[in-house]
């Protein structure tokens, strides 16, 4: 004899204390739900819709310098430590939670060009127009005591960039010469030139430590290996280069920022191509840093916008803009993958959301589920008209709109006149170039 028995688990239907919400049974048969996907890409609308009505990027403004900013970096071990250099030398210690300044220093004569912290986070390092190298102690004076660097190098030529290495107790800087310099010596163990004016910036990769770039003035992007006597090689592009920045998850990659108002992710084994082409702006690209989780980064451009992209996408997700702010010199994400700060002319700091909506503070358990559920809710009908179109929208600075607008017409006007030069000429004689290979003038070895 079969004898059939109901058995539930008091653990689906009983709830742990009172004030918990009642346990639905819930039927997850499709047959039962046919409205389901009509249902959820209502809310997946809705969503979309919140999300843009919510995108308030901007938390906060830092001000206190005198001039433009001209360089901004992150403390090595602090989170909430900011330093930035301005175009009269001054060097100011900001504390981000609190959003003030907590030092001022008088570090050099002229522009601040470059600031590194040490790997180790106990000093810091400026280069100046004076064409010193000062190192500066994390730590505050006591009161009444001036403020003195820990360590002064005079240089034979105006320094543009400075960079600490990851682990050791070197670092690199760029002007005339790419130098790189030991803490205890006051001249530099290694110097790198490659027949070039002048370098504007320098950066260790931080996976592959002994890795270095850097921007020259001849429009290449120059590598080396600091354990080699002469660089590895170059590729030289149409326009000159601003900034670089490495990938700190993926050691091979870089992305720089260039004059032609573009950005370009090169792979450093083929360096014959870009990877991909960032295309946004409307105006020379002055800074670039990647999100430490390597997925996104942050540029800062001459045209008063700052935009976020995607690694492996030609178009910015996001673009931050405001009335007050002008040309954007240098831009950083923070460590905690958060915030942006951005550094422009007009002598502020601003602290913007890296996710224009995201809530700040402390999330509850429910407010947590109902964010991740419209993310993934977004994510499934992405692709939809309406949902594509309400999260693409931005609104944009009119003068940007128009210049966009121009820019979009010459490059149709570029493209139509190689059409008909092909159409009219002997099959062949005029190849057919990519977006991404007419950038490249030639990789030397």
């Amino acid at each position: 004899m079969k004898v059939k028995v109901l058995s539930r688990n008091p653990d689906d239907y009983v709830r742990e204390t009172t004030r918990d919400i009642q346990r639905v049974p819930r039927n997850y048969d499709p047959t039962l739900h046919p409205f389901e996907v009509p249902r959820e890409y209502t809310r997946a609308l809705n969503a979309t819709k919140l999300e843009r009505v919510f995108a308030k990027p901007f938390v906060a403004s830092l001000d206190g310098h005198r001039d433009g900013i001209s360089c901004i970096t992150k403390h090595a071990k602090s989170l909430s430590t900011v330093i930035s250099g301005a175009c009269d030398g001054e060097v100011k210690v900001w504390n981000l939670p609190k959003r003030e300044c907590l030092r001022t220093i008088q570090a050099h004569e002229g522009f601040v060009r470059g600031i590194c912290s040490r790997f180790c986070g106990t000093s810091f390092f400026t280069v100046g127009d004076d064409k010193t190298i000062k190192q500066w102690n994390s730590e505050a004076p006591g009161y009444g005591v001036r403020e003195e660097p820990i360590n002064t190098i005079l240089g034979k030529a105006v320094f543009t960039g400075i960079d600490h290495h990851q682990r050791e107790s070197t670092f690199a800087t760029c002007g005339q010469t790419v130098d790189i310099w030991d803490e205890q010596r006051s001249s530099p163990i290694r110097s790198f030139s490659w027949g070039v004016d002048s370098f504007s910036c320098v950066r260790y990769n931080p996976v592959e430590t002994e890795l270095l770039a850097s921007c020259a003035s001849d429009r290449s992007v120059v590598l080396y290996d600091t354990r080699e006597s002469a660089p590895l090689r170059k590729v030289i592009m149409q326009l000159r280069s601003n900034t670089l920045c490495w990938n700190p998850m993926e050691a091979y990659y870089f992305t720089c920022a260039n004059e032609d108002y573009n950005l370009y992710t090169y792979d450093i084994r083929h360096l014959d191509v870009p990877v991909t082409v960032h295309m946004d702006h409307v105006s020379a690209v002055l800074d670039v840093d990647y999100s430490p989780t390597g997925r996104e980064f942050v540029s800062a451009s001459f045209d008063k916008t700052i935009r976020i992209f995607p690694k492996d996408k030609g178009h910015s997700r996001e673009v931050y803009h405001t009335k007050r702010m002008q040309h954007v010199i240098c831009v950083r994400w923070s460590a905690d993958n958060k915030y942006v700060l951005s550094g422009s002319d007009e002598m502020n700091i601003r602290l913007w959301k890296a996710n224009a909506s995201e809530k700040l503070g402390l999330l509850s358990t429910r407010e947590q589920a109902a964010a991740n559920y419209n993310k993934k809710l977004i994510e499934k009908f992405q692709h939809h008209p309406q949902v594509k179109r309400i999260a693409r929208h931005r609104h944009l600075p009119g003068d940007i709109l128009k210049q966009k607008r121009e820019l979009r017409e010459m490059r149709e006007a570029r493209r139509r006149k190689e059409k008909n030069v092909r159409k009219h000429s002997k099959p062949g004689s005029v190849p057919l170039l990519t977006e991404k290979e007419k950038h490249v003038v030639a990789v030397v070895e």
